[in-house]
This record gives C-alpha cells, structure tokens and sequence, in this order.
C-alpha cells in the first residue's frame, strides 16, 4: 500500500515523456507548465485527510500532509494538459498580433488566469469538502479562458475530454492493480457516494475540470494560438 500512491503518480510521466519525445514542438511548453504546476502539489495538506489519505513515502503524508508523490503528480499533469490538445491536432502556435492584444476583451486577460486561484479561497470557507471549490475553481478558470479568448475555445473543450479519457484510464488502472484501494484511501463517506466504474465522481469531475483549464492555460498566458501544422 505505501507504494501505490507513488507508483500511480509516477505513471503519469509515461504520458508525459511520450508526448515530450514524439512531439519536440511542444517541449518548451511542457517543461515549463509542468514546473509551475508542480508547485501545486504543495497544496496536499488542504486535501488530506478530508478528501483523501493516500499511505506515502517516509509516511509523508500522515506525518506532515505533503508527499513527495503529489509533486510527481502534478509535474505530469501539468505539461500533459497543457499540450494534449495541441499534439493530437498537430497543431502549432503562433503569437497573436501586438495589436489584438489591446482589444477590449483583453482587459480581463490577468483576471481570467488568475480566477481559478481567486476563486478556491473564497469557495474552500464554505465548509465542504475541498475538492469541490477545487473542482468549481478550475472549471471557472476554463470558463474564463474562453470568455477573454474565445479562440480557445475547441481547445478547452477538447483538451478537457482527452485529459479525462487519459484520467479515466490511469483510474482504472490503479483498480485494477490494487482492488479495494480507492475504498480504503478516499473519504468516501464526505464525498457523493456516486462511483462510475468504481472511480468517485469527484474525480471524473477533478480531471475533466483539470483538463479544460490546463489546454488554454499556456497559450492565454503567453499570448499564443494554435493553428493547424501543415507540415503534418
């Protein structure tokens, strides 16, 4: 059981390093995303033990709250998200003009990246259960992307499904190679109680929230679009 956590987190690098090796492009993107977004890792004792109480190493976790895996964890999430969308599509980015930046729209544009994380604060104080102001912030950080950038909107909406499809098949995974965990590590009694396929629903939530927000993020925050790569 102390192993499964990190074991679980770490395969998500294997995406990761896929999508790093077969589509050079997007490197830069991904190392850079996947960096910030491990930071939120540090975020894990919010989460337990109300949400979840996963055995860690050196029992990190228990002891203090953080663990070493949700820093894997978030690391490859990050840059899988950030450029899912994008190399499936075969997709390339492009700067947008100097001069559309100034359009009115653009005015929001600091606001709606930092929403999600404005959002969680004022929503974690309404005593439930963290994932849920979790789940609520990043769905209204991906509503906010598109409200200032309306050109991402295929991205958020698709980079959301295919991180979710992804999501849903490393869940069933960690099912299927340790049976009763999820029972054992998630507070199920202070969440819905909805298991779809054995997953909780908050995580099905969790990741596609996850996912719409992250496929914009790089471009809404660097000032990029995608287009098609006719090279491919």
């Amino acid at each position: 059981m102390k192993y499964v956590w990190l074991t679980w987190s770490s395969a998500f690098l294997i995406p990761w390093v896929l999508l790093y090796f077969f589509r050079p492009a997007f490197r830069r993107e991904m190392l850079r995303v996947s960096l910030v977004t491990s930071l939120l890792g540090l975020s894990e004792p919010v989460f337990v033990p109300a949400y979840w109480n996963p055995p860690s190493l050196f029992d990190l976790a228990q002891r203090t709250g953080f663990d070493i895996e949700s820093l894997v964890f978030c690391f490859a999430i990050g840059g899988i998200g950030a450029v899912m969308y994008n190399a499936f599509a075969s997709k390339a980015l492009l700067e947008v003009p100097y001069g559309e930046r100034h359009s009115g729209r653009h005015r929001w544009h600091l606001l709606a990246l930092a929403s999600p994380f404005l959002a969680f604060p004022a929503l974690y104080f309404l005593q439930w259960n963290p994932i849920y102001p979790g789940i609520v912030a990043m769905a209204i950080g991906g509503i906010a992307n598109v409200l200032c950038r309306p050109d991402l909107l295929r991205n958020t909406l698709i980079g959301g499904t295919l991180f979710l499809l992804l999501y849903v098949v490393l869940m069933l995974l960690l099912i299927f190679f340790e049976p009763g965990y999820i029972g054992k590590v998630w507070n199920l009694p202070a969440l819905s109680g909805v298991l779809l396929g054995g997953i909780p629903l908050e995580e099905l939530a969790f990741g596609f929230t996850f996912g719409l927000y992250w496929a914009g993020i790089y471009e809404h925050f660097t000032w990029h679009r995608s287009r098609l790569n006719k090279g491919h």
